[in-house]
């Protein structure tokens, strides 16, 4: 399998490296010019469909440019475009399938109007975390089953990163109870919008520039976006003051790189490689990165005056049954394969997550003692 081939060769980057400085070094032969002359020079523009002030989600896309840059001695290069400046954000599916740009930078659940599938490419509700997802798309069967669903755009996908559990989001008002949604209008994509809408709300889709505005003129009543850092980036708790969690509808939110089909086949195998290992690195370096910014960023939000508040359990158990009953419905043949491998991989992920790793966090992520640090 071409999953399988790649995996092998995760580590290409100090051996990609290796090679080219070894070509460098080399002298021509009879005729021939140097060894690493052979590869050719391209350019690419890349679309994402984030805000270039989002350092860090938008900044994943410019982690794979500078390392396919440095594998290739400068041979390939990628400019990373922000939302907006080559496609909006959230017509990059769109771009890539019809070869405005060879590589796009964004979130699946974004387009599951176009195929239902396509939320398992990123998440869904009650779905994986972070860790159980990358098993699933790297060892378990995933990126085999989303190729298959992406050929019908015409794009190979590759992993583009990963937020972790995501917050609840904004609310201008509290939330005590499930009746408390009914009427509210607010800015949530994906499966977890079709959820919120069985439970009374108006759900609307609206990239990550045009949320504040949104909210401050009183077109939403509330907001999700990702977490801490970013949240506080886009202003959010200048407007609303309740912060909520958890982000049930999106427990590990996958990222994902877009490569035009033909592009990609045009490509030197070489090249493929180096995308693939940029693309892993990129993916890792995303959730280090927020792991690492979300703490500080919650402590100031909170000083700020920030209240933080939990989802009711009535909201929470509600949402878990419609949400069930919605991932279920779709009938569609290759909605169906790719649903049942994810739902066997989650029963058993969550048995064993369920088991040491719930029972160490439940206790030691509460110890007073490990909180005064």
């Amino acid at each position: 399998m071409e999953r399988r081939r790649f995996l092998k060769k995760a580590a290409l980057g100090a051996a990609a490296t290796a090679v080219l400085a070894s070509c460098s070094n080399q002298q021509p032969d009879e005729g021939g010019a140097p060894a690493v002359q052979t590869l050719p020079r391209l350019r690419w523009r890349l679309a994402s469909s984030f805000p270039r002030g989002l350092d860090t989600i938008y900044g994943a896309a410019e982690v794979l440019a500078e390392r396919v840059r440095a594998l290739t001695d400068g041979r390939f290069e990628i400019r990373v475009y922000p939302a907006g400046e080559l496609v909006p954000g959230l017509q990059v599916l769109d771009a890539v399938q019809n070869g405005t740009v060879p590589i796009g930078h964004t979130a699946s659940y974004y387009f599951i109007g176009k195929h239902p599938a396509l939320a398992f490419d990123c998440t869904v509700p009650f779905g994986l975390t972070a860790r159980q997802y990358n098993a699933w798309l790297l060892e378990g069967g995933g990126l085999d089953l989303l190729r298959e669903l992406f050929a019908e755009f015409n794009i190979v996908n590759l992993p583009g990163g990963n937020t972790g559990a995501q917050m609840g989001g904004w609310f201008l008002r509290e939330i005590n109870s499930l009746r408390d949604l009914r009427g509210l209008k607010m800015r949530i994509p994906g499966m977890g919008g079709r959820v919120m809408s069985e439970m009374g709300v108006t759900v609307q889709v609206l990239a990550g520039g045009e949320i504040y505005p949104a909210l401050e003129r009183g077109a939403i009543d509330a907001a999700e976006w990702v977490g801490p850092y970013d949240d506080e980036k886009l202003g959010f708790y200048q407007i609303a003051p309740y912060y909520y969690y958890p982000g049930w509808w999106e427990p590990g939110p996958a990222l994902t790189f877009y490569v035009n089909r033909r592009e990609w086949e045009r490509l030197p195998a070489f090249y493929r490689e180096v995308l693939w290992t940029a693309a892993l690195e990129a993916s890792q370096s995303l959730l280090a990165r927020y792991d690492v910014r979300n703490p500080a960023a919650l402590q100031r939000l909170l000083q700020a005056g920030v209240q933080l508040r939990r989802f009711p359990d009535d909201m929470l158990r509600e949402a878990t049954r419609i949400a069930e009953e919605l991932l279920a419905q779709e009938q569609d043949p290759l909605y169906r394969k790719i649903y049942e491998a994810y739902r066997r991989w989650r029963a058993q992920s969550y048995r064993w997550f369920g088991t040491t790793e719930l029972a160490y966090a439940e206790f030691a992520f509460q110890l007073p003692s490990f909180l005064e640090a």
